[in-house]
């Protein structure tokens, strides 16, 4: 096993999921990044190495277990222990219940919630041996209540939520913390600000959600002693009803 601790992100985009990798690497920890195609990852990586900080770069469609297991064995064996894993997939879409196929549902329940099972299974596989680790799963809005054209996004979220929950009931008496958080609000990216202009005219206000307030949020998560651990935290701008 490698000497250095580790945090994988699977979802490891331009927003949130790369905020979350260059806060733990800002901490020491090599920044183990995922998705489906490697080569989208190196401005991510490069960013974190000219912080400062280790990162390594892996191509790993999470809905595939074969992937998920050999990518968990590559972190212990070259890098060291995985001491945090962060599911932050996404797959919002929005369709009528007509208009919603079988080849839509299916593919974001494999998306938004098999994937999640298969890295939260993988993660607590190498965790429980050790009795510490953190696993946190990004939910939204959808993983408390649906809303009209989410049928599939909010199954599989609705779905990813109660994983989390009964993880972390059989995971919390062996020492690993498992959380999920509700972001609920637009997020400060370039598909709000090119596809809800309005909205995103409200960053001025902090009316959207900057990625480094969650990244900063989630690290708050992964520090908390064992006898005050938040099991779901709801992050949302001041203007969001809820």
């Amino acid at each position: 096993m490698g000497s250095s601790k580790a945090v994988l992100v699977v979802g490891a985009g331009d927003a949130t999921g790369g905020a979350i990798a260059r806060r733990f690497a800002r901490e020491g920890f090599v920044a183990c990044v995922a998705r489906r195609t490697a080569d989208k990852l190196q401005p991510l990586v490069q960013q974190i190495e000219a912080e400062g900080g280790s990162a390594r770069a892996f191509g790993c469609d999470a809905r595939d277990e074969a992937q998920v297991v050999a990518m968990i064995d590559t972190i212990e064996a070259d890098i060291g222990p995985l001491e945090v894993a962060i599911f932050n997939i996404g797959g919002n879409v929005r369709f009528g219940i007509n208009d919603t196929t079988a080849r839509v549902y299916r593919k974001v329940w494999e998306m938004s919630a098999f994937a999640g099972f298969l890295t939260g299974r993988e993660a607590a596989r190498v965790m429980r041996p050790r009795g510490r680790g953190t696993i946190i799963f990004t939910g939204a809005t959808a993983s408390m209540r649906g809303g009209a054209g989410f049928s599939a996004f909010s199954g599989a979220k609705f779905a990813l939520r109660s994983l989390a929950q009964s993880m972390a009931r059989e995971l919390g008496p062996e020492g690993i913390h498992v959380a999920h958080t509700v972001i609920d609000g637009a997020i400060d990216t370039a598909f709000i600000r090119d596809n809800f202009p309005d909205r995103y005219a409200k960053k001025v206000d902090d009316g959207i959600l900057n990625p480094d307030h969650i990244a900063e949020a989630y690290w708050q998560l992964h520090g908390q002693p064992r006898d005050t651990w938040t099991q779901e935290m709801d992050l949302r701008p001041w203007l969001e009803s809820f």
